[in-house]
């Protein structure tokens, strides 16, 4: 229900001022030009008119008071609406009272309230929607348009009606789902192209993840492959150093009982004098024949230095005999250098006598060479026949006792030779003996072979148990801690068998693992989240998908409802339309029609045929087209009319009133503002028009323009407005006597 309206600075109406409604029916009344047309207008500006000329202005400004030579311009002009809505005629706000408020001001700018809080404009038209308040304006007939519906174009009339009817409220949820539709399709389209830029990035990284799980692979079985190697290997080294450990006890122990014995038979021979004494002559005689043939050896070799010096001696006693003067020749150097080779080389490892006698030979040999370049030839030759001399006596010394020498050797020969004899038949009586002393021998050799053996096994055991830890360290930094959760095993011999090929099988898994690249926990978890990112894009998808699906099946749900309502709606219009229309005229009828639609769509209707990919869910396949409009037809009493225009002034504004009416009748909006719709009427009509008014008031808040007696005659309360001097339009409550008066 209305209950006020408040104006202040807008158009005439310079100082607020407020209208009460608390009646049925409200009459407005004033001379021409006072300004009670500027209320009507108001409620338009109010309820968020755009069009400057149905409020009589060019631009924004001119709906602010101007000002006059008494008062002066205003800078804002605001006009506020006050609704009761303990009835909740706008069901979306829980609030008694209602006040929708526009305020415009001379920058240009505007703003909308609602109870006090701005707000958007559609805001305001959705919350009038709701309560059958169309942006059309079939709510509010100013001056002179009583006849618009009847002129305006059949869309425009339809969309008259579809306001009047209430379907208006529809409208507004049908384009609100239409533009979550385009926003969610719009929203489908992004998450889809950011599907198909993370496709690849994901099919790589799959594949770099696919090849890390056959890396994990690969460190499973070199996992498993390395607990049965460990386990044999370690089990085979531990029993190998046992049974080598034992081995090497046994020969240690047969080892140190041989060589127990062969001690007690070295200490019995030791302590036999006879043996003692045998193999000590046996010793003494050896010793005595190596001594005499080394003495005889280095006598032979002095024999033959003294031999040699003698030859080289007689060579060069002839050779002076020959040259009276001696001549240094090559052959005389090279004689020389040999000689003192000669004697250095005999001199290496002679004993001090034949040193002396090698250093006296080498001092004749140098003297005799400078003296054979020095000295006349008869000197010379003279001290080379004495050298000749010289050593031809030592020779002879040595020869003699080089004899003597020998028959010592022989002598001494004997002696060993008897010694022997006789330890050997000394030795004929203990052959058992020395049989078990070689038996001995034999076993202390073959325990000590098997000590060195089992050393030797252990090792090359230990060789083993070395590489096995470098496997080990290595399978740890590949394969982790997992490779060695096994337990001991007793080892059976084909296991042994197997190892090698273990072995190698071990060491290529190594090798496919570190050419895997290792575990790349940074690659898993970069495809985990791009995983999950496409996993989420693709859930919102499909979310997405559900709610267009959805918003298309509220949008054909809204578009059966509007099409039902309409239909309904048409028919009680129509049968309201007859009766006021034969009220009005005393007779006829009339009534609302669908045009015939024209398959070529109006210019400014959109139409198009698009690939079904591209149109909103539920609309593939159709053909968007215009509704088709309204065209009324009428039927006079007593006279054949073709078309409205036929209609002459009166008979228009009667129809215009009758339509009016209907539409009001059938979906009261919450209030009817009428601006002089009775101008053209007569005494009859006036009084019919009263009775319509009325029976109008039942069901909305009428406030009426009017200079008609008949017509103030319905209102419940009356105001005036008047216009002094200073331009402003000021409002006063009449009675109904005053306003017939002021009316004029």
């Amino acid at each position: 229900m209305l209950k006020r309206l408040e104006i202040v600075g807008f158009k005439s109406f310079a100082r607020k001022t407020v209208l009460d409604f608390s009646s049925a029916a409200t009459a407005i009344v004033g001379p021409n030009g006072s300004g009670k047309s500027n209320v009507a207008e108001a409620f338009r500006f109010a309820l968020g008119e755009q069009s400057m000329k149905s409020m009589r202005g060019k631009r924004s400004e001119d709906l602010i008071w101007a000002g006059s030579h008494a008062t002066s311009r205003s800078n804002r002009a605001s006009v506020a609406i006050v609704f009761d809505n303990k009835k909740r005629i706008f069901p979306r706000l829980e609030y008694d009272e209602v006040t929708i408020e526009r305020a415009v001001f001379r920058d240009g700018s505007s703003e909308y309230l609602i109870n006090g809080s701005k707000v958007r404009l559609r805001d305001v038209q959705e919350l009038l929607a709701g309560a059958n308040v169309g942006d059309t304006g079939h709510h509010i007939i100013s001056q002179g348009e009583a006849d618009r519906i009847l002129l305006a174009h059949p869309r425009e009339r339809r969309a008259m009606l579809e306001d009047a009817l209430g379907l208006k409220y529809f409208e507004f949820k049908k384009q609100e789902a239409q533009r979550k539709l385009e926003r969610t399709q719009d929203n489908v389209r992004e998450v889809e192209a950011l599907r198909r830029e993370i496709a690849p990035h994901i099919r790589f990284l799959q594949k770099q993840v696919e090849k890390l799980e056959r890396a994990e692979e690969l460190v499973r079985e070199l996992a498993d492959l390395a607990r049965t190697y460990f386990a044999v290997e370690e089990a085979y080294i531990g029993s190998e150093r046992e049974a080598s450990s034992v081995r090497k006890t046994q020969a240690a122990e047969g080892l140190a009982a041989a060589s127990l014995e062969l001690a007690a038979f070295d200490e019995r021979s030791t302590t036999d004098s006879e043996s003692m004494k045998r193999s000590e002559a046996i010793r003494q005689a050896e010793r005595e024949v190596d001594r005499l043939s080394s003495q005889r050896a280095q006598l032979s070799r002095d024999i033959g230095r003294v031999e040699g010096g003698l030859h080289e001696t007689k060579k060069r006693s002839a050779a002076v005999a020959r040259e009276p003067y001696v001549k240094v020749t090559r052959e005389d150097l090279g004689a020389l250098r040999e000689e003192v080779e000669k004697q250095a080389k005999i001199s290496e490892d002679a004993e001090p006598g034949a040193v002396r006698a090698a250093l006296a030979s080498l001092r004749a040999a140098v003297a005799a060479f400078f003296d054979r370049y020095a000295a006349p030839n008869d000197d010379y030759l003279a001290e080379e026949e004495n050298s000749v001399f010289q050593l031809e006596n030592e020779r002879t010394a040595l020869l003699q006792k080089d004899a003597e020498l020998e028959g010592a050797v022989e002598k001494a020969r004997s002696v060993l030779m008897k010694a022997r004899e006789a330890s050997l038949a000394h030795e004929e009586t203990g052959r058992e003996e020395k049989r078990r002393i070689l038996g001995l021998a034999e076993s202390k050799a073959r325990e000590e072979s098997a000590v060195a053996r089992e050393d030797g096994r252990m090792r090359e055991l230990q060789m083993l148990a070395d590489e096995l830890e470098r496997d080990r360290a290595e399978v740890l930094a590949l394969a982790g801690s997992s490779a060695f959760s096994y337990e001991t095993m007793e080892l059976a011999p084909e296991e042994r068998r197997a190892q090698e090929d273990r072995k190698r099988l071990l060491e290529r898994l190594k090798i496919r693992v570190e050419e895997a690249g290792g575990t790349g926990e940074d690659v898993r978890k970069e495809y985990t989240d791009a995983s999950e990112r496409e996993a989420f894009l693709a859930h919102e998808l499909e979310d997405l998908s559900k709610s267009a699906e959805g918003l298309a099946g509220l949008i054909a749900d809204l578009d059966e409802e509007l099409t039902k309502t309409f239909a309904e709606g048409l028919a009680k219009v129509n049968h309201s339309f007859g009766e006021y229309f034969s009220i009005m005229f005393g007779g006829g009828g009339a009534k609302l029609v669908l045009e015939e639609f024209d398959a070529e769509p109006d210019e400014e209707e959109e139409s198009y045929e698009e690939d079904e990919s591209d149109l909103p869910a539920g609309k593939a396949g159709k053909k968007k087209q215009g509704k088709p409009g309204i065209e009324i037809s009428v039927h006079l009493p007593k006279k054949k009319v073709q078309s409205l225009m036929q209609l002459s002034g009166g008979e228009r504004a009667l129809t215009s009133i009758a339509l009016i009416f209907a539409m009001s009748q059938v979906n009261p909006p919450p209030f009817l503002i009428l601006d002089e719709t009775d101008a053209a009427l007569d005494e009859a009509n006036s009084r019919r028009y009263g009775d319509m008014i009325e029976e109008l008031a039942k069901k909305s808040q009428l406030i009426v323009i009017t200079h008609n007696r008949e017509t103030m005659s319905r209102a419940g309360i009356l105001y005036g407005v008047t216009m002094g001097n200073d331009g402003i339009s000021k409002l006063l409550s009449v009675k109904f006597e005053e306003a017939t008066s002021v009316a004029k």
